[in-house]
């Protein structure tokens, strides 16, 4: 198979992943509202995004202690139990309710399943399902939690320090390669060729897939691509609050024109990402996609005819 031809596959599967995260995050929006999932009791208090940030902050502490004493064991545990919370939420949001003793057996079959596939069989196709089913959940939850305002202050917040921790420190560089081995859907798995296999990749693939060392490698050199989940969760979570908060009657497609064009802006800035990295080198997502996604938003909002003081949430502070 061709170069092109491979980086042509590579990029369609990444994009449509990411399509897959924001329309399921659009489609759970008003079932997660509904079952009582949303988080804050002020979604436009801006301080939640301060305390997420805080928060992150130290949950990457406690990745890079954990990194550094060998104990990824209890990393593998908690992100096993979290892709099971959310994706229950998922699966209860979509099917029809099918309750045995006081447990709705649909929500909670389906991710028991999603969880010991990924425990017992952690093959590439596998993270990216379980990927999927987690983005879509996580940016819905959040995209009902955090109003206008502080999901453009979090996002825009995540840009920088994505941009600092890939570029200045590199810590999120030894993450990146610490928690690779873990195979599970913190990342997506793009292979290049029909026949990858991530469950038998060593160490050293990872590595390379992580710290992206092997400036100019063409995509035929490389077996596969690997992009961060949260690189796909993060702009998500703008579409889905844009969807959820923003009042317009202005609509594209059976969204909001804003929500829209926040999607267009995530998929413009995820193909400049690609460029990079198909370059051979290892890149900050977040400042290109978060930064994509908040400009569409705020060109789709202009077009709606909304005051760019509504558009940013600031009307309730001026």
């Amino acid at each position: 198979m061709k170069d092109s031809t491979r980086v042509a596959g590579v990029l369609g599967v990444v994009v449509a992943l990411f399509l897959v995260v924001q329309v399921g995050s659009l489609a759970l929006v008003e079932p997660f509202k509904d079952a009582g999932l949303q988080s804050t009791e002020n979604p436009q208090n801006p301080v939640n995004s301060v305390l997420y940030v805080a928060f992150l902050l130290v949950a990457t502490a406690g990745i890079l202690l954990v990194i550094k004493y060998d104990v990824q064991w209890i990393l593998r545990a908690f992100i096993l139990l979290t892709s099971g919370v959310i994706a229950s939420y998922v699966f209860g949001a979509v099917l029809p309710a099918y309750v045995v003793g006081g447990v709705n057996l649909a929500a909670y079959a389906p991710a028991a399943v999603l969880v010991l596939a990924l425990y017992a069989y952690p093959e590439w196709w596998v993270i990216d399902s379980a990927g999927a089913v987690m983005g879509m959940g996580a940016a819905a939850l959040f995209g009902i939690s955090f109003g206008i305002l502080p999901a453009l202050v979090l996002l825009t917040a995540l840009a920088v320090y994505d941009a600092i921790s890939v570029y200045g420190t590199e810590h999120m560089l030894t993450l990146a390669s610490g928690v690779m081995e873990l195979r599970l859907p913190i990342v997506l798995v793009v292979p290049t060729t029909l026949d990858y296999s991530f469950r038998e990749e060593g160490e050293e693939t990872a590595e390379v897939a992580a710290d992206g060392e092997r400036e100019g490698d063409a995509a035929a050199d490389r077996p596969a691509y690997f992009i961060g989940l949260g690189d796909a969760v993060m702009p998500s979570i703008l579409v889905a609050s844009s969807e959820f908060f923003l009042e317009t009657d202005v609509t594209v497609l059976g969204a909001k024109l804003p929500t829209v064009t926040a999607m267009v802006g995530t998929l413009v800035g995820l193909l400049v990402l690609m460029r990079m990295v198909f370059k051979g080198r290892a890149h900050a997502g977040l400042p290109l996609l978060n930064g994509g996604a908040i400009l569409g938003y705020l060109v789709g909002a202009v077009a709606a005819g909304i005051p760019v003081v509504d558009a940013l949430g600031l009307a309730p502070y001026v």
